[in-house]
């Protein structure tokens, strides 16, 4: 009888040390998914917040005020337009060789 207490005792404290150590776990797993979940929120503003910037970084107004400043460009006028056109016949031999269309580049008038 008392082999079958002492076996009964040990499993009673078994049992209740697996159920410890399982409590331990699901809290312990329960807070890493409340910070994930924090983390992911935290994650998803600070995306949102990057977007609104980009979208505030394209506006026309700044690309046009970033190539005037920094790569010096200007808005194109006829007096700086090159115009290009091509035609069917070449007046040079050596560009019939080439494709057979010859082209002619005029600069406009200023």
């Amino acid at each position: 009888m008392i082999r079958l207490n002492l076996v009964l005792l040990m499993a009673v404290v078994a049992s209740a040390m697996y159920l410890v150590s399982v409590q331990y776990d699901s809290r312990r797993l329960f807070f890493e998914l409340d910070r994930a979940n924090s983390e992911a929120t935290r994650l998803e503003t600070e995306r949102e917040r990057l977007q609104v910037e980009k979208r505030a970084q394209a506006t026309p107004a700044r690309v046009e005020r970033i190539a005037r400043e920094k790569l010096q460009m200007r808005l194109a006028s006829p007096a700086i337009t090159t115009y290009v056109s091509y035609s069917n016949a070449a007046a040079d031999p050596g560009e019939q060789a080439a494709g057979g269309v010859a082209s002619s580049v005029r600069k406009a008038n200023r």
